[in-house]
Formats: structure tokens, C-alpha cells, sequence
């Protein structure tokens, strides 16, 4: 989907999500100390908001201005004031160097070169020690999952995103099953996890 479709997504309705962060985003995080943190790809702010509930000093940059709109409006609610909210789109973001104690890619699926190139520019915000945490839908969840992209081409392994983190430490590198309720019912998605330290 293009920025413009985005824009009428998140248009369309109050949340396209939940307000919570996704469950992966609580179990790898929630027991690290807090610092700088990077959502690429925040759309309506969900994980960027619960980073800054913890203490977290937060770059949150998406291409939608509705959905960052969103964003802000939500934070303002819950009283968050610790995100800074970017327009900008990820294949041309160009973060501080070395910078984050934290970045993050939840759910950002782009053609292999676009997101390799991505994944560049996520490492390279990492300041020594930082965290980089990838999920999204794997290739595995269009035959035996729910919803998600179906382009086979955009959707992640664990194995190749890992191959494209060289140097880096791997805590995590896994598929992970998710409960999605649906109106037939709860169905389960199937994701792709990977945390990474950089040394």
C-alpha cells in the first residue's frame, strides 16, 4: 500500500489497531531500561505511546500524516509527551547515526531490497548496546495464518532477516504464533520475531 492508501486506511475508521502495543513489543521490552528509542513504521503510534509510558524518549516516524495525526491525538489523551512524531517515508529516513538505544520495525513489509536497505538504516541508528527488535507477518502466514500482506515477496523469515544482521547479537529469531479475533471467531496469525543486540 502506498502513502495515499495509508492516509484512507487510517481514515476510514477510529483505530485500524488497538491502542495497546503489540504483544511482541511487551515481552521483548518490557524489561529494558529506557532511553531512545526509533518506531519506523509507527502508524497510529500504538508502540511508540507504550514506549514512552516507560520512560522511553521517542522518534516515531511514519510516511501517513492521518495515521500520525492519530498518533498524537492518542498520546494526548493518555497524557504521553515523550514521542516526537516524524512524516517522513522509511526508504529515504535517514536517522541520527549510532543514536538509539532502541529500534524498532513492527510490521513493515516492503519489497527484499527496500527492506534489506531498511534494516541498514536501522542498524546504523543502534548506539552500542541498543536493541533492535524486527516483527512482522511471515511468509508462513499466508498458507497457515491470518491476515497480512499475501505477496510472499514482503512477508519475513526469521533466518533471512537474521542473515542480514551481521555482526550483531541474536537473542531471538523465531516464528510466533498470535491470536487474532475475528468476527468467525479467534483465528491465529503467524509472525516472524527477531531481537538483536548490537555489540
Amino acid at each position: 500500500m502506498d502513502q495515499h492508501q495509508w492516509d484512507e486506511r487510517y481514515a476510514s475508521t477510529e483505530l485500524v489497531w488497538t491502542a495497546e502495543a503489540n504483544r511482541f513489543v511487551v515481552e521483548e521490552l518490557a524489561d529494558l531500561a529506557a532511553g531512545r528509542g526509533l518506531d519506523l513504521g509507527a502508524g497510529e503510534g500504538r508502540n511508540a505511546i507504550w514506549l514512552a509510558e516507560r520512560g522511553w524518549r521517542v522518534t516515531a516516524v511514519d510516511f501517513s500524516a492521518v495515521g500520525l495525526a492519530k498518533a498524537a491525538k492518542l498520546a494526548g489523551r493518555r497524557g504521553v509527551t515523550g514521542v516526537r512524531w516524524v512524516e517522513a517515508d522509511l526508504r529515504e529516513y535517514q536517522p541520527d547515526q549510532a543514536a538509539y538505544d532502541l529500534v524498532l520495525l513492527a510490521y513493515i513489509h516492503l519489497p527484499p531490497d527496500e527492506f534489506g536497505a531498511l534494516l541498514q538504516t536501522a542498524v546504523s541508528a543502534l548506539a552500542p548496546g541498543g536493541t533492535l527488535l524486527v516483527v512482522g507477518h511471515d511468509v508462513d502466514n499466508i498458507s497457515r495464518g491470518h491476515g497480512g500482506p499475501q505477496d510472499p515477496r514482503t512477508l519475513h523469515r526469521a533466518g533471512s532477516v537474521v542473515a542480514a544482521l551481521p555482526g550483531l547479537t541474536i537473542h531471538r529469531a523465531e516464528q510466533a504464533r498470535r491470536p487474532v479475533l475475528t468476527d468467525e471467531g479467534e483465528r491465529v496469525a503467524i509472525d516472524t520475531v527477531v531481537r538483536a543486540q548490537r555489540p
